[in-house]
């Protein structure tokens, strides 16, 4: 575990800011950002093997609290491993409970939605006391963003290079988690922090496995400005394409619902993967299949499936 004593005279509004190395305009960036504001620095996390990876420089990392580096599947079982000793230490007396720490898993979508799919399930199967935080890039951003398991149909990747994009489909790892049962399970998105915040406070107090899908708009993978991060996030939730909803005592519930919805095409226009599908023409048949699969979303959501 890797403590921040260096940095601890650094205001709590400076931490994961623009001094990290990460790219211009991150998402992700501004997503855990969020996180770690509500959380605070009573907070362990253990993070897979990613692009968040680069917010540390041996030895120092820019959270207050502490941070465990894992490989990219075994995130969740170094988090059982480190919840397992804060409890032995609490039951033998030798942690106060005013010690204890709040164990937070930190993955991106390759591990969340692959890789690490079988430890996580594992956990949430044993009833782990964590929250687990995806931030969903739809690619291996931190090896070049080759497509995922979470590549959205149609995207252009490094390797999906093809006239019509990434054929396969992106994976539902909300409903995956759900079919666990899990405490609490959410999608969230940066640009959207009321809504973020309001949720991450809610699970906060919870305990056992406490799920969170944190949309991340890549400028350097999905080929858009870094000034515009928060417009393609805004736009993914009023297309339709990134559902903001929630998962409680075995409920779904949509926490945004947008009456009048914007044509896909506003979100898919603005980023460079998806250029492909509107130069040198309109490729209707791509266009239609991701209009129609998100259409279809929202009438299944309208008439309560």
């Amino acid at each position: 575990m890797q403590k921040t004593s260096a940095n601890a005279l650094i205001p709590t509004s400076h931490l994961l800011g623009s001094g990290t190395a990460t790219c211009s305009g991150c998402g992700a960036l501004a997503d855990i950002r969020l996180f770690y504001e509500i959380l605070g620095e009573k907070t362990i996390f253990v993070n897979a093997a990613g692009c968040m990876t680069l917010l540390t420089v041996y030895p120092f990392t820019p959270f207050r609290g502490s941070w465990i580096y894992t490989a990219m599947a075994s995130a969740p079982a170094g988090a059982q491993g480190v919840r397992d000793a804060l409890d032995l230490l609490l039951a033998k007396g030798r942690l106060g409970k005013e010690e204890d720490l709040q164990v937070v898993v930190l993955t991106g979508d390759g591990s969340a939605y692959g890789m690490g799919l079988s430890s996580t399930s594992g956990a949430m199967e044993r009833g782990l006391d964590f929250i687990y935080i995806c931030y969903d890039n739809e690619g291996y951003g931190n090896t070049g963003h080759q497509f995922s398991a979470a590549t959205p149909h149609g995207a252009s990747t490094a390797t999906s290079r093809g006239m019509t994009g990434f054929p396969g489909y992106k994976k539902d790892l909300f409903s995956i988690w759900a079919a666990h049962n899990p405490t609490y399970l959410a999608t969230v998105s940066g640009a959207d922090p009321l809504d973020m915040v309001r949720k991450i406070k809610k699970a906060k107090d919870l305990r056992g496995p406490r799920m969170f899908i944190a949309l991340a708009p890549c400028p350097t993978g999905w080929h858009f400005d870094a000034s515009q991060t928060v417009k393609i996030g805004k736009l993914a939730v009023q297309t339709g394409i990134w559902p903001l909803k929630e998962y409680v005592n075995g409920k779904v519930e949509h926490t945004r619902i947008v009456t009048k919805k914007r044509p896909v095409d506003e979100y898919l226009k603005m980023q460079g993967r998806f250029s492909h599908l509107f130069e040198p023409r309109r490729n209707e048949k791509v266009l239609d299949e991701i209009q129609t699969r998100v259409n279809d979303y929202w009438k299944n959501v309208e008439e309560g499936e």
